[in-house]
């Protein structure tokens, strides 16, 4: 968590009965607060002062009519602290519900990572249960709680949040039927509630913080990464802390719609995902006469100008003669390889998550305060976002180049066996995303990426976007190996950055070159830890001296102009020390860089 300008006051309570109650204001300094009738500093608190029995209650002034209330639980993994609660919004009157496991590795020093489905309207414990989180749901009947061990969670790697958002997702609940119906109405929340939870705790002071997600994440996290980084440009202005915004993981999503039924068409008629396509002749040349029409249609009223009843016309033109067919199948839209089983989401583990939630048992050990039963993904939710058309309004992908230009790392990953949000439709807008760093992309070949001694797909890098297929996987990745892969691709993307950001130009000049070696050196350490260095060693090693020459420009270049840290974290070389006695930079504090441990 950053530095807190203010004291926050924590009130421990049940269930509240007015959310004014504890709206209690802040206070500047090192005052003692009283929580759960102890006595307590600001800066010695910590997530694990919260209590089983009750929620402790969070405020902040910039938010004043927000508020996080947390609680602990047994939930999932006995082997971590688990904590779960809501954000309320609007005084009280909206409640967002939230997860939140430490990190199984060293949970005082890894990264924070916020997890979010798609939909929208589908909620993060689909995520949880099914994918990526510490236990899934038990389809066996072998477990005694109803979910089993899964040892390639992703909190393996990172402290993570599961937020069920906007409001009316899985147990987010409204008082009074208030909704939120579009994406930038839901990134103020968001933002809101990573504000208050790090400022409230100082251990999460500086860490590193990952948006990640899937579906309809793919318009969701570049509008919440981007508005989490302007905010964070505003507080810089007023002398307050940020959130350090490090990266944005983007699973199978929906980005760019101008692609997407082009990719669909390969993967239904081409050999894209399949050796031998399954659909119909008759539908593929159907398809294949309609798609020019879809594109432009889509070009014309969707991407070059956004006419909301035009637009609409082009999407149901394009649905009608491009997905009608693969309805018609009865394939599971999230995986071609299999039929659609269970309800709409075409998986039987829906109805069991369905199920294990609804119990009272589980409703009680979370702490579930939502008057409805659980739903996987809200109708509701869904039509709202629609009637805004809120997935073809804002071009989501200029969110993402305006996040590679200031430096925000991308993750783009797909399964090859998804048709919803397939990997060449992904493929096909990365392709032609418009960032400085196309032409550098574009030049790049494909890479085999490797698990275990196995392909798990293919990759490509430039700069701080990596784009990658994983084979074999649908929408959901509930398939240990493909969960492996995922976690493999977590630990490459989290590898600690030494991101500042600073007002003050002329120190952050000084410190650029150095923290480009202090990276780069500890790059090249993570990467023989964690395997991705193995049988090339020589390509691996032209490309880091490649990667180092720019570094080592910019450090002589310092030198040369009397500006070199005075406080470096470790010697590079011997003759660097002579240089240091030139230095005109003011002294860098070690705390500017993140540890690089190994």
């Amino acid at each position: 968590m950053f530095a807190a300008l203010m004291i926050l006051t924590l009130l421990a309570g049940s269930t509240l009965s007015s959310f004014h109650d504890y709206q209690t204001p802040l206070y500047a300094g090192t005052d003692p607060l009283r929580i759960h009738g102890v006595s307590t500093n600001i800066s010695t608190l910590k997530l694990s002062s919260v209590t089983f029995d009750t929620y402790t209650a969070l405020s902040h002034p910039r938010f004043p009519a927000h508020q996080v209330r947390v609680k602990k639980s047994n939930f999932c993994d006995p082997t971590v602290n688990v904590y779960t609660g809501y954000l309320d919004v609007d005084s009280g009157a909206k409640h967002l519900f939230f997860y939140f496991f430490e990190s199984r590795r060293d949970p005082a020093k890894d990264d924070v990572m916020m997890w979010i489905n798609g939909g929208p309207g589908c909620s993060s414990s689909m995520g949880l249960l099914m994918e990526l989180g510490p236990c899934s749901i038990d389809m066996q009947n072998v477990s005694s709680n109803g979910t089993i061990w899964n040892p390639y969670s992703w909190n393996a790697e990172a402290n993570i949040f599961f937020l069920d958002q906007p409001v009316g997702v899985g147990f987010s609940y409204a008082d009074y039927g208030e909704t939120v119906e579009t994406t930038e109405d839901a990134a103020k929340n968001v933002h809101a509630f990573l504000s208050i939870f790090f400022e409230s705790f100082s251990q999460f002071k500086g860490r590193p913080l990952h948006l990640a997600g899937e579906s309809y994440g793919g318009r969701y996290l570049p509008a919440f990464a981007s508005y989490v980084y302007d905010q964070n440009q505003v507080a810089l202005a007023e002398g307050r802390d940020t959130l350090n915004l490090t990266s944005v993981l983007i699973g199978n999503g929906i980005t760019d719609i101008s692609t997407l039924y082009a990719g669909r068409y390969e993967i239904e008629c081409g050999t894209a995902a399949l050796d031998v396509p399954f659909q119909f002749i008759s539908t593929c040349v159907r398809m294949k006469i309609a798609l020019p029409r879809c594109q432009e249609a889509m070009r014309q009223n969707c991407v070059d100008q956004f006419d909301a009843m035009n637009c609409r016309a082009a999407v149901n033109f394009c649905d009608s003669e491009l997905s009608t067919g693969y309805w018609a199948s009865g394939r599971n839209v999230y995986d071609i390889s299999k039929m659609c089983v269970g309800d709409s989401l075409c998986y039987l583990e829906d109805a069991a998550i369905k199920d294990f939630l609804d119990r009272p048992a589980t409703r009680e050990l979370l702490g579930v305060e939502a008057p409805n039963n659980f739903s996987a993904c809200s109708h509701d939710v869904g039509t709202n976002f629609n009637s805004h058309m809120d997935k073809w309004a804002v071009p989501a992908q200029n969110y993402v180049a305006g996040l590679l230009e200031r430096g925000i790392r991308m993750l783009i990953y797909a399964g090859t066996y998804d048709w919803q949000c397939n990997w060449v439709a992904n493929k096909l807008w990365v392709d032609k995303l418009d960032w400085t760093g196309q032409a550098e992309y574009n030049a790049r070949e494909w890479r085999d990426w490797v698990v275990d001694g196995k392909k798990a797909g293919e990759t490509k890098k430039a700069g701080v976007l990596i784009f990658a297929t994983i084979r074999g996987a649908g929408h959901m990745m509930s398939v240990s190996m493909f969960v492996r892969r995922l976690t493999v691709l977590l630990k490459r993307l989290m590898a600690p950055t030494s991101r500042m950001i600073s007002l003050q130009n002329r120190r952050q000049w000084c410190l650029d070159g150095w923290r480009r070696w202090n990276f780069e050196v500890h790059l090249l350490r993570r990467s023989i830890k964690f395997g991705f260095v193995r049988n090339d060693w020589s390509e691996f090693a032209i490309g880091w001296l490649g990667t180092m020459f720019p570094a080592w420009l910019h450090i002589l270049r310092m030198a040369y102009h009397g500006h070199f840290p005075s406080s470096p974290s470790f010697l590079i070389l011997p003759f660097l020390s002579v240089l240091k006695s030139l230095s005109g930079c003011p002294v860098a504090p070690l705390d500017h860089f993140h540890s690089f441990s190994a």
